[in-house]
């Protein structure tokens, strides 16, 4: 997530103005280990729902700083220390390296090929492309399909309005965003609005309003309001995998509430905390999840949204030219 909008982000600059900032720490290893410790235990916002025990953490790697003997090892120690998160959205950044936890997709089947998406039962290789999407019509020209895998790439209105009136024959739509990792988070808003009829209330977020793990703001809605005049008022099917983060997390969360739309294939990646950035004393910078964003009901999406139609890729399938995933969604929007 990299861009913010809007009531967002008014809100998140002003209750996380209002924090205490930890005390400075000396520009040693021991200070910069117990600042990165104190940023997290004072401003990230997911410790007590996952359930880490944060001081025990503290324990366990204190006694490893005098042991470093460079500043790689230090790196890759706190690197370390911050991979107990497991979230994908905890960064340390230094001149020489950026730590990543990457195993909220790594561990996981990756239900998503592309050679077969861009294969010519789909895509082919004369596909259309628009503001990132590529685009074309399938199913003999009855579906259109649209495969999205950035949300760093910028789409307008015009780009939109192009695409649904190439596909004014079709049926059916289906919005692919499987392994989209996320980008700007007001586009997976702008790319919702497209597929709603009325504002609706599509999830809510919580701040930080102090240094407790659960010192969290009153829920502030957060609605999807229907675009003025481009909308797609037809069935359409979105494809999610464990790739799908961050800010397509949070697009799949909105699309959930669509009224003519179906989440088909495996469960998102995750990534439902807005990420905040501090620094140490030495410079490097850490990032962190510090606002959590939870569904129209409330619930958490840090871990990931589950499909309507839980659908996994099968090797034979695969093997004989077929993306499980997509033919699945053809499968279900021919009947709607």
């Amino acid at each position: 997530m990299k861009k913010i909008s809007g009531l967002i982000l008014f809100s998140f600059l002003v209750f996380h103005s209002c924090m205490e900032e930890p005390d400075m720490q000396p520009n040693t290893n021991k200070g910069n280990f117990e600042a990165l410790w104190k940023i997290i235990d004072t401003k990230y916002c997911y410790l007590d729902y996952k359930g880490v025990d944060w001081d025990s953490v503290h324990t366990v790697y204190q006694v490893r700083v005098d042991t470093v003997k460079n500043e790689f090892g230090f790196f890759n120690l706190l690197g370390s220390m911050l991979g107990e998160l497991k979230d994908g959205h905890v960064n340390l950044y230094s001149d020489f390296n950026r730590s990543r936890y990457w195993r909220w997709f790594t561990d996981y089947p990756s239900n998503f090929s592309s050679p077969l998406v861009f294969s010519d039962r789909y895509l082919g290789d004369d596909y259309l492309i628009a503001g990132g999407m590529r685009y074309g019509k399938i199913a003999n020209g009855t579906i259109g399909y649209i495969y999205y895998g950035d949300l760093d790439d910028v789409f307008t209105d015009v780009n939109i309005s192009y695409i649904f009136n190439y596909f004014a024959s079709c049926s059916a739509l289906i919005v692919d965003v499987r392994n989209n990792g996320g980008g700007y988070l007001d586009l997976s808003g702008k790319l919702a609005s497209y597929f709603f009829t009325e504002e609706k209330v599509t999830g809510y977020m919580a701040h930080k309003t102090g240094t407790g793990h659960s010192d969290f703001s009153s829920p502030v809605k957060i609605k999807t309001t229907p675009h003025k005049t481009i909308r797609w008022e037809r069935p359409v099917a979105v494809l999610t995998n464990r790739m799908s983060y961050s800010a397509t997390n949070e697009f799949v969360c909105r699309m959930k509430q669509a009224p003519h739309a179906v989440v088909i294939g495996d469960q998102t990646g995750g990534g439902g905390g807005l990420p905040l950035s501090s620094e140490i004393p030495n410079g490097w910078m850490v990032r962190f999840s510090a606002s959590p964003i939870y569904d129209a009901d409330m619930n958490h999406i840090e871990w990931g949204i589950e499909p309507d139609i839980p659908v996994e890729m099968k090797p034979e399938d695969e093997a004989s030219g077929y993306d499980t995933i997509i033919e699945r969604a053809i499968t279900y929007l021919m009947l709607k």
